[in-house]
């Protein structure tokens, strides 16, 4: 790869980070190329980017943007092959790694960026799995803010009917 090719490698590279909230890295080396192909088109289909890039241009490309969000630690999951995944949802790319590997070994994760939280090695990818996405997190929000309004609405609607229960009652006494 000749100097300008890297540097443009390198370009881009930094913009993604840079736009990135949930990046994965992960070893893929001894997936098969049917293997590999079949986890792109995975990954494709859930709008999961995925790269194959070599170590040190992706750590030139995190050193652009590592002050503006802490790309530091990540550095040292720069080893072997490396393939990164970028998403727009924390959890997904675990998740489609963990159904992958019910049929393969690998990929197995090395490390991932979550809105400047730093995980490494593939014990955490049960913990990423149960991450929920920003729109999960605003509905459960919504429900819990919702629960006691409803709450309120319901006693005032079955005391607005025990009420005229009582009303009716009396009326019928009195008659």
């Amino acid at each position: 790869m000749k100097r300008d090719d890297k540097l443009q490698v390198i370009e881009s590279l930094s913009e993604k980070f840079s736009q990135s909230d949930y990046i994965y890295f992960t070893d893929f080396i001894s997936l098969t190329v049917a293997q590999m192909n079949q986890f792109r088109r995975i990954c494709f289909n859930n709008n999961v980017e995925i790269k194959v890039v070599k170590n040190t241009l992706i750590q030139k490309a995190l050193e652009k943007s590592a002050d503006k969000k802490g790309f530091e630690p990540l550095y040292e999951a720069l080893k072997g092959s490396t393939a990164i995944m970028f998403a727009e949802s924390a959890n997904l790319p675990a998740k489609l790694l963990s159904d992958f590997r019910k049929e393969n070994e690998k990929p197995l994760l090395k490390a991932a960026y979550i809105d400047s939280a730093v995980y490494f090695g593939d014990d955490q990818l049960d913990t990423l799995k149960s991450l929920k996405s920003k729109q999960e997190l605003i509905g459960d929000i919504i429900l819990i803010l919702q629960t006691p309004a409803k709450s309120v609405i319901g006693t005032l609607n079955s005391g607005g009917q025990t009420l005229a229960g009582l009303v009716k009652a009396l009326e019928e006494r009195a008659s």
